[in-house]
């Protein structure tokens, strides 16, 4: 019997759209096509018996929106990269092409998968009522935010005080999220399989204060001690990017690991190491191409 699949489709970009047609041909000549989604679709999720992959169209962007989505689904989820970077797709175009039938063709055949936990955060008032929670694949951001003056927040970890942080905020990352904003403020890489999530630190006012890795089974309590408030901005909570809360003085973030798990579709003749490479130019010599002499 053929996989059934829902395909999920950013059609805000010109290259998802250019190739969707075809995409949908595949599925229905080698699968079956249980439902298409734009991935800014809130509702249509069909039932989780009803679903044996998810198939997401796009960039990094696109399979984060889908795979929040599709935790209730418990299926299997491909990204098939039409955006710049797709580091987190587990297909090229030409490399899906190329094995739909096998992807698509036959459900009991085993789909090289690696499974990702996701953080689970709940946003607690002063007063210890929680005000929202939700599921975050990369990161949950605590971001200073307009009018952009330094925030302070308390780290507590395991009910352990730790140390107080004040600058532009703070960044709790999954081993998937390492190579997104973590990086870019100077966090680890953290390889698939580690089991575990990453502290760091957003343009910290101390010399001395270094991202941390711990254990996934952490319990991580951020407070809000100073925040910036600005009408209806002000310090945000963003998560992986797409999603955003406002903090206020007081309120308190608490990260642990879900309990829920996305298993991403990886493409066999592509290794880990060969993507960080070649996507993410992982320890690239300097080069001088482009550069023009000016004597």
């Amino acid at each position: 019997m053929s996989r059934a699949v829902v395909l999920i489709t950013n059609r805000q970009k010109p290259n998802a759209v250019a190739v969707v047609d075809e995409i949908r041909s595949l599925i229905e000549q080698h699968g079956s096509l249980v439902k298409e989604l734009n991935s800014r679709d809130e509702d249509g999720l069909p039932e989780a018996e009803e679903v044996d992959l998810v198939i997401a169209l796009g960039g990094d962007g696109t399979i984060l929106s889908a795979a929040r989505k599709c935790l209730t689904l418990r299926a299997p989820l491909l990204g098939v990269n039409t955006g710049k970077v797709g580091f987190m797709a587990g297909y090229e175009l030409d490399s899906f092409r190329k094995n739909a039938h096998q992807l698509l063709g036959d459900s009991k055949t085993p789909l090289v998968t690696h499974p990702v936990t996701p953080l689970h955060g709940v946003v607690r008032t002063k007063s210890g009522s929680p005000r929202h929670s939700s599921f975050a694949l990369n990161e949950f951001v605590v971001s200073a935010g307009p009018p952009f003056r330094m925030i302070t927040l308390d780290i507590a970890v395991d009910q352990n005080p730790g140390p107080t942080v004040s600058g532009d905020g703070l960044i709790v990352s999954t081993p998937l999220g390492s190579t997104a904003y973590n990086v870019s403020a100077g966090g680890p890489i953290v390889a698939p399989g580690v089991n575990a999530m990453v502290i760091t630190p957003i343009a910290a006012h101390s010399l001395s204060f270094r991202p941390i890795v711990i254990p996934a089974h952490s319990n991580i309590e951020v407070s809000v001690t100073s925040a910036n408030a600005i009408e209806t901005s002000g310090t945000t909570l963003i998560i992986d990017g797409q999603v955003s809360h406002r903090l206020d003085e007081g309120d308190s973030l608490r990260v642990t690991a879900a309990k829920e798990q996305v298993e991403f579709v990886l493409d066999p003749e592509i290794s880990y190491w060969q993507t960080l490479l070649e996507k993410m130019h992982w320890a690239s010599e300097p080069t001088s191409a482009g550069i023009k002499n000016r004597n």
